[in-house]
């Protein structure tokens, strides 16, 4: 009976089908952070490229297969045919000069998009950043299965939820307790993978007010469908007065090397949390300890 039922709706089906994803949004392909957009507009360049070959395969395979159909009377048989150095040019010609232009795009955004390389714009807007500007540094560590951010210039730290103000620049820090992981803000920029013992890094930045998604984006053991975090890009005013909060309100605990080894116990799904005071160097001492 449903099998009958879809038969006569199909076509209405298939019109309101697209409704289901009314609530979804790609954000690769509305980032809110310059390097993610950088990023993004290499896919779509890339996307077209490749295109340019697929589409007229395609449709030229729906064209030989219709005009060189048996009751076709007037397609030409030429069954003695077997080459033509021209059409070959043309099939050959094309893909390597996609791949050339492929290769050059790679070559430049790849040097350009470093992540280690500290930011050279603001957006597409701001190009100049003063050299008297300091970057905001987040160091993140990752643990099983929760996130923990320090803020050393601020002299706090946060599990699960990261803040940042817009237009500024943002370098992470970025090491593991014990497992590689990896760091993804899929708004702010591309993933970073997480290892204990070294240090990678990224430079970012956020460009509009809002709360995006994080979480890890390598399968790292039971709790990783849960290793996820809030990112809030927020005005300077409201970055201050976040600070400002959580130095006031949290209760005045430090955390140290004790209160690390505790958190380094296996845990899922956990609340966010604030830390008013840190150990100087924890992080360095996380990045450095020897199992």
């Amino acid at each position: 009976m449903l099998i009958n039922i879809i038969r006569k709706y199909k076509i209405f089906l298939f019109l309101i089908f697209p409704l289901f994803f009314e609530g979804c949004k790609a954000v690769l392909l509305s980032p809110s952070g310059d390097i993610a957009l950088q990023q993004r507009n290499i896919i779509i360049i890339s996307m077209i490229l490749v295109l340019i070959i697929i589409v007229p395969v395609m449709l030229l395979t729906i064209f030989f297969s219709w005009y060189y159909r048996s009751s076709n009377i007037n397609a030409t048989y030429s069954p003695e045919w077997g080459d033509s150095n021209k059409l070959e040019y043309l099939i050959w010609s094309i893909p390597v000069l996609i791949i050339l232009i492929l290769g050059t795009i790679t070559w430049i955004s790849t040097h350009k998009l470093d992540p280690y390389q500290p930011l050279s714009r603001i957006s597409s807007k701001y190009k100049n950043i003063s050299p008297n500007i300091k970057p905001l540094i987040v160091e993140v560590v990752s643990l099983d299965w929760k996130w923990l951010f320090f803020y050393p210039q601020q002299g706090i730290a946060t599990i699960n939820e990261l803040a940042a103000p817009i237009n500024y620049p943002i370098e992470f820090k970025i090491t593991s307790s014990n497992m590689m992981n990896s760091f993804f803000i899929p708004a702010l920029a591309g993933q970073i993978y997480t290892m204990p013992g070294m240090e990678t890094k990224l430079h970012a930045v956020i460009n509009k007010i809002g709360k995006y998604e994080g979480f890890s984006s390598n399968y790292s053991g039971l709790g990783f469908s849960g290793m996820r975090f809030k990112f809030y890009g927020m005005n300077k005013k409201n970055f201050n007065l976040w600070i400002k909060n959580i130095k006031n309100n949290t209760p005045k605990i430090i955390l140290n090397k004790e209160i690390y080894t505790k958190l380094l116990k296996p845990s899922q799904y956990d609340p966010v949390y604030y830390y008013a005071n840190v150990l100087p160097n924890l992080y360095e001492y996380i990045l450095n300890k020897k199992e």
